[in-house]
């Protein structure tokens, strides 16, 4: 299997996370430029669905990775599972989205094999027979070029938001999948997995919301956000907000985004009273269309929105709310 690309697609309870799109956009994009195979692997148990729906993309092959062990996710089981497959397979390079669940296996994978993992890329580029990847440092103030020094297999994951899962190439017929029975011991698993937990009925995964309307510290009062709320609800998208505002208490902590909360690529990012410091921008600059809303003209958020309104957000935000209402009506 030398000279392949293995993208490890991440599924829960038997949905496809939509960042793996993404990774797969950018293992297209290597695969194009080096020449190199592009295969997919998915792990679990049941997983038929997600594998057919993985061989709908442009690879050569789809693994699915199968045991009874794997029905429930746990670091120790997919470690075992992963190693004894990408050992037998030997790729060039293993791609990876930079999820909660890869980052928590991922380290521990790359390490039982004895190599280096470079995690949370945001680009790559081809420098002579090199992979250059690129990774932010410092809450996004700098980026760092880092390559692999070691023998393949190479590891690597990419941020959410890095490439477009929507562009994606599909495959003019679907990819051959091939079942692989993982053998994982009961006795390898040091842990018990419990119910998914969900803090409230709010929680929930940013990285997955199409619509996000985002509020910073021009909302100035907590009973402010209602308005933020109201155009989310409208719009059919999820409510979030910056630092400042989820240390006041005055949003869950699962609705930060930014450096030190969840990185977003929805298709549409609204930003109410958001100035737009770097930490922020690092979490929500993969959106495909941003509309920010500011009464300051110079504030940086303009720099990088698509759109960009000078003014008051109390006045401008129910009359969008509004608008939005009779056109859905």
């Amino acid at each position: 299997m030398a000279d392949t690309i293995l993208v490890v697609a991440e599924q829960r309870e038997g949905k496809l996370n939509s960042v793996s799109l993404e990774t797969l956009t950018a293992a297209q994009a290597i695969a194009s430029e080096t020449g190199w195979s592009l295969e997919a692997a998915v792990v679990g148990s049941g997983i038929d669905g997600v594998a057919h729906g993985i061989a709908e993309v442009k690879v050569a092959k789809v693994y699915a990775i199968e045991s009874p062990q794997l029905e429930r996710y746990t670091a120790d089981a997919y470690v075992a599972a992963l190693k004894q497959f990408i050992s037998a397979k030997q790729p060039r390079l293993v791609l990876m989205p930079h999820t909660y669940q890869v980052r928590d296996f991922a380290p521990k994978l790359a390490g039982a094999l004895g190599r280096t993992l470079i995690s949370d890329s945001i680009a790559y580029r081809k420098q002579g027979d090199v992979l250059v990847f690129t990774r932010q440092m410092f809450q996004g103030k700098f980026a760092a070029d880092v390559s692999f020094s070691c023998d393949p297999p190479h590891f690597a994951t990419f941020q959410a938001g890095s490439y477009r899962g929507d562009k994606v190439e599909m495959g003019a017929s679907a990819a051959p999948i091939e079942k692989i029975a993982a053998e994982v011991a009961a006795s390898a698993i040091r842990v018990k997995p419990l119910d998914i937990f969900k803090e409230a009925k709010q929680a929930v995964d940013l990285t997955q919301a199409e619509i996000i309307v985002s509020v910073g510290r021009g909302i100035k009062e907590q009973k402010n956000i209602e308005l933020a709320k109201a155009l989310a609800d409208a719009l059919g998208g999820e409510i979030a907000a910056s630092r400042p505002i989820c240390d006041s208490g005055w949003l869950p902590m699962d609705r930060q985004i930014g450096s030190s909360g969840q990185t977003v690529a929805p298709k549409l990012y609204l930003a109410l009273g958001i100035s737009g410091a770097i930490q922020h921008i690092v979490g929500m600059k993969g959106s495909r269309s941003v509309v920010a809303i500011n009464k300051d003209a110079e504030a940086p958020i303009f720099e990088i929105a698509d759109y960009g309104v000078v003014g008051n957000l109390f006045d401008i935000v129910p009359a969008l709310t509004e608008e939005v209402k009779k056109a859905k009506s």
